[in-house]
């Protein structure tokens, strides 16, 4: 298994990804089926190093917020906006005191080079608790790929939750008084993250509002984790195919807030050891207050494999059309009702379960 110190050493930049995977596999094979995340073509789970798809160049090349926020604006459909090496980006004055947002035109690619040539890729960041929004996608066929996103909060503020919603607590309006931040953010169909190291948003890491067919995939997310919110991935009322990405210390790492709409798949993304709560979720009607059973339209998780003791996956409700939980590889659990928590339209089957898997049909 991979260690959370293992982990650590990816984060800081010390160890590769591919180089931790090299004694260990996140899928096993039993009866010539394969259970858990699986590599595919395109380059290891969590991208990087090895990656196939890497941009190098772009029809602009900008190395200063001034000259991004130019270039973006002057970008038209087809385009590049390429940021080179290992560039920083600073937009913590700018949040500040302008609340700035990178907007990507539609059919525009903001693109960095992680992986290339051990490049970690530019970073893009911002050290404001009050970032509502860094990347916005400002219509359909965006591509953003290769950079390092990183917010201003890694951190879960445990005490912070408590105090608004412990016994006695000051409740919901002083629990929002602190302010939240979100990396990557869209209304509109068609986006895709890719090859991207994303961490440290108190909210989202990537917030899918509206749109069908997003593609978020080959992505290390990690650091999302803030009490009460902390999501990798969160979609409002969106579509999105969800795979080949690393997830590991966030609160949930792939969240559905359930409204009629609200559908994803997620195949061959891993897991790691640490979480601060259930994984990957669908929120039901008792979430939202509204009255409805009601948790999604289309759930579709396969082929993951998950490394924390937290409970894998939880549908808090029932889906309009389908949830379907199948040939994941569930190694901190050795049955079902450990791993999943789902009810009325979730079908679990074909799943493999612990350390030494066995499977449950």
């Amino acid at each position: 298994m991979i260690t959370h110190i293992a982990l650590s050493l990816i984060i800081a930049g010390l160890i590769p990804l591919t180089y931790a995977y090299a004694n260990d596999s996140t899928w096993v094979q039993i009866d010539n089926v394969v259970y858990g995340a699986k590599p595919d073509e395109r380059g290891p789970i969590g991208g990087g190093e090895a990656y196939v798809n890497i941009i190098t160049s772009g029809d602009y090349t900008v190395e200063d917020l001034d000259d991004l926020i130019k270039s973006l604006s002057k970008s038209k459909i087809g385009d590049v906006v390429f940021i080179p090496g290992e560039t920083e980006i600073d937009l913590t004055s700018r949040i500040l005191i302008d609340q700035i947002i990178l907007e990507v035109p539609e059919g525009v690619t903001l693109a960095g080079n992680r992986g290339y040539k051990g490049s970690k890729g530019a970073l893009v960041r911002s050290d404001v608790l009050n970032t509502p929004v860094m990347i916005s996608a400002a219509g359909p066929n965006v591509r953003i790929t290769g950079l390092r996103i990183q917010g201003p909060n890694s951190k879960r503020y445990s005490d912070h939750h408590r105090r608004a919603f412990g016994f006695g607590g000051k409740g919901k309006e002083y629990y929002y008084k602190f302010p939240n931040s979100r990396g990557i953010q869209t209304e509109f169909s068609h986006l895709e993250v890719d090859n991207c190291d994303i961490s440290s948003f108190s909210h989202a890491g990537i917030y899918l509002i509206k749109g069908n067919d997003h593609n978020i995939h080959h992505n290390f997310i990690h650091h999302c984790q803030y009490m009460g919110l902390g999501y990798g991935i969160c979609l409002k009322k969106s579509s999105s195919i969800i795979e080949y990405n690393l997830f590991n210390l966030n609160r949930h790492s792939i969240a559905g807030a359930g409204l009629p709409g609200c559908s994803y798949v997620s195949r061959h993304n891993v897991q790691g050891d640490v979480s601060s709560s259930h994984c990957f979720d669908m929120h039901g009607g008792i979430d939202r207050g509204d009255g409805t059973t009601i948790a999604g339209t289309s759930i579709e998780i396969y082929n993951n494999s998950f490394w924390s003791i937290e409970r894998s996956v939880s549908i808090r409700g029932i889906p309009q059309k389908k949830c379907e939980i199948h040939h994941n590889w569930f190694r901190s659990h050795r049955s079902i009702t450990q791993a999943v928590k789902g009810s009325y339209g979730t079908e679990i089957n074909n799943n493999a379960y612990g350390n030494n898997p066995t499977v449950e049909k």
